[in-house]
């Protein structure tokens, strides 16, 4: 299976929509409620929404392709368009990845995308937030070598969840390879 990662630009919008919220509907509509999910899903992938985050110039989406379809996503984001305050860092705001192409390495793909970004700015650190009852993506940060410092709370509609803050210090060598 080859897995192609193109940069998404404004024309890709409604393909970034749907790849957006299949991805987080199959992630966590299982455990959250079903107007939490719509409240979430017509906010955060809203195409204005959208627009303004592929406009900012400090954030850079990525879709991950197998046999050309749109199968993940990443989004990044550097400066003033992290969530958090972090200094000399990349924040990965977003991988997902479709059901169907979970273990098969499309996330560590995204994952090297955003590590090489982070290693051409220069930054020291990539950091990450990601809620606490993430099991599957939090082993995935641990192996990657991430380490919580934090908290912070990410609303999802009504519902106050816990996202825990990762971080990474990266070394900038081509031991950061990983694929």
């Amino acid at each position: 299976m080859k897995i192609s990662i193109d940069k998404v630009t404004i024309n890709d919008i409604q393909k970034l929509r749907e790849i957006g919220r299949s991805t987080f509907y199959e992630a966590f509509a299982n455990v959250n409620t079903e107007d939490d999910m719509k409240d979430y899903l017509e906010k955060s992938f809203s195409e204005e929404k959208l627009k303004t985050e592929l406009n900012h110039k400090d954030s850079q989406f990525y879709f991950a392709r197998v046999d050309g379809n749109v199968v993940a996503y990443l989004k990044i984001n550097l400066g003033e368009a992290q969530n958090e305050n972090i200094d000399n860092a990349v924040e990965i705001e977003r991988i997902y990845v479709l059901k169907a192409f979970h273990g098969k390495k499309v996330a560590q793909v995204l994952y090297q995308k955003a590590i090489d970004i982070a290693c051409e700015q220069g930054v020291r650190y990539m950091w990450l937030g990601v809620w606490e009852e993430n099991h599957r993506a939090l082993r995935f940060y641990e192996k990657n070598g991430f380490k919580a410092f934090g908290k912070h709370a990410f609303w999802l509609g009504k519902d106050e969840q816990t996202d825990l803050l990762m971080k990474k210090e990266l070394a900038h060598s081509n031991e950061l390879k990983t694929s």
